[in-house]
């Protein structure tokens, strides 16, 4: 292409490095870019947990405006931050191979070995509702205390606190370099959907652009998020609700597990599936409506009766 792109970001350390891998990646196939900040609603309000915000795409819906309105060429965005649903005019144009989907306990600097099945009642700080449920579904004595801001806020929030300890994405750490050395992987916890995974937006129409991005899409990381999103369409989750999906491809066959919360921790419905490549391009959807029909529906319904 001509002329350069611009990739629209926002202005977090994680952000910068996703808006850089995108543009170290363009460059290789000889695109020149540039990038270009915008702050989101989220990065705006640093104190209401994100499920009490009560908005969905509350990272990306400045981005996507900005796109809508020709002042970016193309957005880059933490999927997991995505909705299921894009704006009008807007589609998804490449899915970046994905880092490490799960989630890290981070202890406060002051703890040393840790042994997460003995520990006693202690505090524990995560603003992700999933988090927050998942945990105290396996540490009911536990407590739960929000906390936001950006990867790098948090862990100085973590180190001046009187927490035991911090929940964080295992791929926002490692990117930039942060993940602590007594960092514990919760291989336990099914992350958020897409967690992990980088997507690129553009607009509708853009041809050009569409099959530029198309070059640098990860085939197997787009089908395994895919796969993820789609249970969570099927089940109408959003930030408000408790929903974990994990979609690894396995030689010829592809490994996904899922679950729904209530969202004080005390109920979950889980399930498991393994499936062939071939026959897995609905797997998401059916999977949402065997966990509704096995139970998961009832969690469904008083969600929206409350």
């Amino acid at each position: 292409m001509s002329k350069k792109i611009r990739i629209g970001t926002r202005e977090s350390q994680l952000a910068l490095w996703q808006a850089e891998r995108v543009k170290s990646l363009l460059g290789q196939q000889g695109a020149e870019a540039e990038l270009v900040y915008i702050k989101s609603e989220g990065d705006l309000d640093l104190i209401t947990p994100l499920y009490a915000m009560g908005v969905q795409g509350i990272f990306t819906k400045s981005l996507d405006q900005a796109l809508l309105n020709n002042h970016i060429d193309l957005a880059v965005h933490s999927m997991k931050d995505v909705p299921v649903r894009l704006p009008i005019g807007l589609t998804e144009a490449a899915v970046l191979e994905r880092d490490s989907p799960f989630d890290l306990l981070v202890p406060h600097p002051s703890k040393k070995n840790i042994n997460l099945d003995t520990h006693p009642p202690v505090t524990i700080a995560s603003s992700s509702l999933r988090r927050k449920a998942q945990w105290i579904h396996r540490f009911p004595e536990d407590q739960i205390e929000p906390i936001r801001g950006n990867v790098n806020t948090r862990l100085k929030k973590l180190e001046a606190s009187k927490w035991w300890g911090a929940i964080f994405a295992a791929a926002g750490l490692e990117r930039i370099g942060l993940r602590p050395a007594n960092a514990i992987e919760l291989d336990w916890m099914i992350p958020a959907p897409a967690q992990g995974a980088i997507l690129i937006v553009c607009r509708e129409k853009e041809e050009g652009l569409f099959e530029l991005c198309q070059k640098i899409n990860h085939e197997s990381t787009a089908f395994c998020v895919k796969t993820e999103r789609d249970f969570l369409a099927a089940l109408l989750g959003g930030c408000s609700t408790p929903i974990g999906a994990l979609a690894e491809m396995d030689g010829e066959e592809i490994f996904f597990r899922g679950n729904l919360l209530d969202t004080s921790g005390k109920k979950m419905y889980s399930i498991e599936k393994r499936i062939s490549l071939e026959l897995a391009a609905s797997l998401g959807t059916a999977a949402a409506h065997e966990l509704l029909s096995s139970g998961g529906n009832e969690i469904m319904e008083q969600k929206q009766h409350a």
